[in-house]
């Protein structure tokens, strides 16, 4: 049987105008800025002018530990939201932006898959309404200031050996991880090394997508530290006077964009860091608009629950003062076997003793998120046709012995018809009460929250600072930021910082190497094992197969 592939599932559908989406949320026309006719961007002052309207149930939807074999942790995101409004619930999904270096990298697009998609899908995975390349500039502008400020004199007395602002481009290139520049003589800048990380990674990101309003965005950028001056001070963005020429070219980009499901569910696409090295959360801003205007909210954080949800719930939520009504967790029969010691060429066959092997890995996720953070979930089978009802039946039984249960998820294949069961049994969740609670407080050390985000979250035997890091964490309590939440930059393969320990490793501790403060978003980043801000391109780019023919249709993305 011959399948339409995700990018002609979605050019064969027929969306309704952005317009009739916001008019079914009841939203005014004068708060819509239309970027055609299926894009729109809501002005923030829709947020002002309802903030008394009562908030919806917060949805996290999270994941296991990901593998080569896949998870569909936004396709199941799509596909709950299409299945509550088949179950007669008024829903909105809010999902993060994705970033072209995936698109053109290994992963693909992240728009969902099969039939449960947002659309346009290629606007979506392309340039979208110009997100990332405002951030990428707001991001460059600063570099661009700092260097000219060194350039032009160096009033602050920056040391350029201890500049810590990089540049940042959209795209997978290994190749400006490390670089020097301000070649070519006096008049070309000074020399120095320099590097890139990938825009999804800049604290730019960060910064809009945890801003509240464009007050609290050009504040957050004038926190910014760049760099440090030769006696120990920190460099900001402010004493540089760049934060604003910053918020002016993200004026508009900090607007949430609304577009729509296959089904025509209301969708806010907004903000888009990595879970693996950001904070992997959709923006605020997109979040608490799609609380005002519907019943039930899924949001997804990005990776599995150990980053993602972990970042989601400790950071944004705290922030935001966000309180989640329930999880979903994400898993696949294939991807267990996977963790159970299976290789990705036989995950197809039946293979009961790798998937009780593998199956920790889930058990320690719901653990997580039941017992850490006093929160209610369900386990979300993302169906195949492979799976057998012995192999389906031993995940049930297995999260029953914890009190969870387990819903087949056939979104991809059916849509919303396929995610009714897992909506019914999250608003189950949602009416139940709930003891949300951080992983950490926010007055225990720097040491201290790391130690108990690697033994709560990880199930690591403790922290290791190496490196750089054991210096860094005294600079930064002497400055001021032990109070700051956890940002861990580690490997999403993994509960561990080595990305080859599968399944529910134990017996292990997590080195961090490098403390690096994000002042203007408000945590502080610890980089553990060898994790990279900036990927690099597969063997095969999935670029290669991307193409478009004479008349502006897009073929190969997925």
């Amino acid at each position: 049987m011959a399948y339409m592939t995700d990018i002609e599932i979605a050019q064969a559908a027929s969306p309704q105008k952005v317009t009739e989406i916001a008019a079914s949320l009841g939203i005014d026309e004068k708060y819509i800025e239309q970027y055609g006719n299926y894009k729109a961007k809501i002005d923030c002052s829709f947020l002002k002018d309802h903030a008394s309207d009562p908030d919806g149930k917060l949805i996290l939807v999270t994941a296991i530990t990901p593998t080569p074999a896949g998870e569909g942790k936004t396709t199941t995101s799509v596909g709950l939201a299409d299945g509550l409004r088949a179950i007669g619930k008024r829903s909105v999904v809010a999902l993060r932006e994705p970033s072209l270096g995936p698109v053109f990298g290994i992963k693909g697009g992240a728009a969902g898959g099969g039939y449960a998609q947002v659309i346009p899908m290629e606007d979506i995975n392309l340039h979208f309404t110009g997100d990332f390349h405002a951030i990428g500039a707001a991001n460059n502008l600063l570099a661009a200031m700092l260097d000219n400020h060194i350039q032009q004199g160096n009033k602050l007395g920056i040391d350029v050996k201890q500049i810590t602002w990089k540049r940042a481009v959209d795209m997978n290139d290994r190749q400006l991880r490390n670089i020097v520049d301000g070649l070519g003589g006096r008049m070309q800048g000074v020399p120095r090394e320099d590097g890139f990380e990938i825009t999804v990674a800049s604290e730019v990101m960060a910064v809009l997508c945890l801003a509240s309003d464009i007050v609290d965005l050009k504040a957050r950028l004038g926190r910014i530290i760049v760099a440090y001056t030769y006696d120990g001070r920190p460099v900001t963005a402010h004493d540089l006077k760049a934060d604003g020429a910053m918020a002016a070219l993200l004026k508009d980009a900090l607007k949430p964009n609304l577009v729509q499901t296959l089904e025509h569910t209301p969708a806010f696409v907004h903000g888009g860091p990595f879970a693996n090295i950001a904070h992997g959360c959709n923006s605020v801003t997109a979040t608490r608009m799609a609380l005002k205007l519907g019943d039930y909210i899924v949001t997804e954080a990005g990776f599995a629950a150990d980053l993602g949800a972990e970042k989601f719930l400790d950071i944004k939520c705290r922030m935001a003062d966000l309180h989640p009504s329930a999880v979903v967790i994400v898993a696949t029969v294939r991807a267990l076997k996977y963790h159970g010691g299976v290789p990705k060429a036989d995950l197809n066959n039946e293979n009961l003793e790798a998937l009780e092997k593998g199956l920790p890995n889930l058990l320690q996720h719901v653990g997580n998120i039941k017992d850490v953070y006093g929160l209610p979930c369900v386990v979300a089978i993302n169906a195949f046709p492979t799976d057998t009802k012995a192999e389906l039946d031993l995940v049930e039984a297995k999260c029953r012995e914890l009190g969870v249960n387990v819903a087949l998820s056939e979104v991809w294949a059916k849509g919303g018809e396929g995610g009714k069961a897992l909506a019914e049994e999250v608003v189950r969740l949602c009416e139940l009460p709930n003891d949300f609670r951080q992983s950490y407080p926010l007055d225990a050390s720097i040491e201290e929250k790391l130690d108990m985000i690697c033994r709560k979250i990880y199930h690591a035997d403790g922290v290791q600072l190496v490196g750089n890091a054991v210096k860094q964490v005294k600079q930064l309590t002497e400055l001021g930021f032990a109070g700051m939440p956890i940002c861990m930059a580690k490997t999403q393969y993994s509960f561990s910082d080595d990305p080859t320990l599968l399944g529910a490793p134990k017996g292990f501790t997590v080195s961090v190497r490098n403390l690096k403060v994000s002042a203007g978003a408000g945590f502080i980043v610890a980089l553990t094992g060898d994790i990279m801000t900036m990927p690099g391109l597969p063997k095969v780019p999935a670029a290669e197969r991307i193409d478009v023919d004479e008349n502006g249709v897009i073929s190969g993305l997925f």
